[in-house]
């Protein structure tokens, strides 16, 4: 990983709420190793914003690294409002990848809120190489999403609302789809609710799954340890913190399903 400082080189709203920014970032691009891995990014040189925000890159392509994030408080209106040509001190690239993808497996990608930034940087890396696979992604409602519903290429959208795709959650098209893939693997990125759902399915199924952990962070490091989750299927005799416990940023984000805990 590196500091670097990246130009804005584009920055736009491509759904409501959801925006895109691309970076000039040829350090931490050179560095990048696959789908899964995130950077820090730095909103201001101020003491009203000392802590980094992860992002989650959503496209590596030559120099230019691409991340998507939803407006949810002023950290993230504010990066919204930074236009082209400005720059931004980012840390990165930071955590591992997904795994297994390009092996003997039928991918089945899930994705929900600004969690799909990584599962749609896997689904391209799928198409780059004609890997065939499936891509659920889930909103609450239509307005947020900003590709198209398209099950006969196996693009499949849900809303809570029921405003496009599929309504409800991502689960019940996850089991419709499962249902008709042979030797699936499934790849999962969203909220909590949403990969604790995902756990529970694939490990009853006895399905191989990988779930990439969103977690607040500060630092993206391991000093902070901001972004703890527990580990499943502790040993009895376990005693140690770090037996018990994973930190997001140095041991994930990425973990296979039966790893972590979302109790």
């Amino acid at each position: 990983m590196i500091i670097e400082q990246c130009k804005i080189i584009r920055n736009e709203e491509i759904a409501g709420g959801i925006w895109e920014m691309k970076f000039s970032a040829p350090g931490i691009a050179s560095n990048y190793t696959g789908p899964g891995q995130f950077l820090e990014i730095l909103l201001e040189n101020k003491w009203s914003f000392t802590v980094r925000r992860p992002m989650s890159i959503a496209n590596v392509e030559g120099n230019r690294i691409t991340v998507i994030f939803k407006i949810f408080g002023r950290g993230t209106k504010l990066l919204s409002e930074r236009k082209i040509g400005e720059v931004l001190d980012l840390l990165g690239p930071l955590g591992n990848v997904f795994s297994g993808w390009n092996e003997k497996y039928v991918p089945i990608l899930v994705g929900g809120g600004v969690g799909l930034a990584p599962i749609l940087n896997l689904f391209k890396e799928c198409q780059k190489y004609k890997i065939h696979s499936n891509l659920i992604l889930g909103a609450r409602t239509g307005r947020e999403h900003f590709i198209d519903h398209d099950p006969s290429n196996g693009i499949f959208l849900t809303t809570d609302d029921g405003t496009l795709g599929t309504s409800g959650t991502v689960i019940p098209t996850l089991e419709n789809v499962f249902s008709v893939v042979d030797n699936p693997m499934v790849y999962a990125c969203g909220p909590l609710p949403m990969l604790k759902a995902v756990q529970d399915f694939v490990i009853q199924n006895k399905i191989p799954a990988q779930l990439s952990v969103e977690s607040y962070m500060g630092c993206g490091t391991g000093l902070c340890q901001g972004c703890v989750i527990k580990k499943r299927n502790i040993k009895a005799k376990a005693h140690s913190y770090h037996e018990r416990y994973s930190l997001v940023c140095m041991d994930g984000p990425v973990y296979s399903a039966d790893e972590v805990c979302f109790d």
